[in-house]
Order: structure tokens, then sequence, then C-alpha cells
């Protein structure tokens, strides 16, 4: 930078931005495919598969959330999809009016919906949801059927 009492502030600025600029282009490093092939040749860098199995396991144990007092996923109980059992759950009995099917589907869904259960239970989650949507259907059909009739 050269000194000056006579300088404008835009040009001390543009004398500053371009001397950063050189400074960055100083500090990069310029890597080619044939560059880094040689240097793993060269045998100057040793890399066993028994390191790369290590930096393996750290880098997935680092991915993986620790979550204490909570069950692993391979211990959680995974649930029924038995159509009976879902019925149960739901509470379809006979007495059950049709305007009360809509809210048990509501509260089905707020504890089962596949965006409300972990990852590894949603295609159980998807299939219980359809299960149940199509009991509740039913439900309501033969109820208002009935009413009809009756």
């Amino acid at each position: 930078m050269a000194g000056g009492a006579n300088r404008d502030f835009a040009s001390f600025l543009d004398e500053l931005i371009s001397e950063e600029a050189e400074e960055a282009a100083a500090r990069t490093v310029s890597l080619d495919y044939l560059s880094v092939a040689d240097e793993l040749h060269s045998g100057r860098i040793n890399f066993s598969d028994r390191r790369a199995q290590a930096e393996y396991e750290a880098n997935q144990k680092a991915r993986k959330p620790q979550v204490s007092g909570a069950a692993k996923p391979e211990e959680e109980k995974v649930p029924s999809t038995d159509p009976d059992e879902i019925a149960r759950e739901l509470g379809l009995s006979g007495t059950a009016q049709p305007e009360n099917l809509d809210r048990l589907r509501r509260d089905f869904a707020f504890s089962n919906h596949p965006d409300r259960v972990p990852s590894h239970l949603r295609a159980v989650a998807m299939i219980r949801m359809q299960l149940a949507n199509m009991l509740i259907d039913e439900a309501k059909r033969s109820r208002v059927t009935t009413g009809r009739s009756g």
C-alpha cells in the first residue's frame, strides 16, 4: 500500500481489495486429479484397510443421535397391522355414531400417521392408517345404511 495524503477514499479501497485478493489467491491450493493420483501412488500416504474401517465406524457413530432413556429402534414394539386389533384400538363398537367416527379417525391419525412416527416405522404406520381409514369408512357406510332402513 502506497502512502500519500492526497489519495481519495475510493482508490484506497481499491488498493485494499486488490491486496486482499492477492493474499486469498496465494492461500488457495490448486489440486488436479493427476497430482492427487500421483500423491496417492507415491507411497507417502499410508491408509490401511484397518484405518479406513476405524474412520468409517467413527463417522457412523458421530452421525447416530444419542438419546438417553429412549428405546432403541430394534427394541421398540412394532404396532400391529391386524384389522381386528386396529378396530379395537379405534373403539369401533356398534354404538359409535357416524359423526363420532370422524373424531376417531383424527385421534388415530394423531398418534399413528406416518409423518408422526420414527422413520423405521413409517411403512407399518402407512398400512395401519390405510386399514383404519377403510374400517372407519365401512363403519360409516354400514351405520348410514342401517339408519336409513330402520
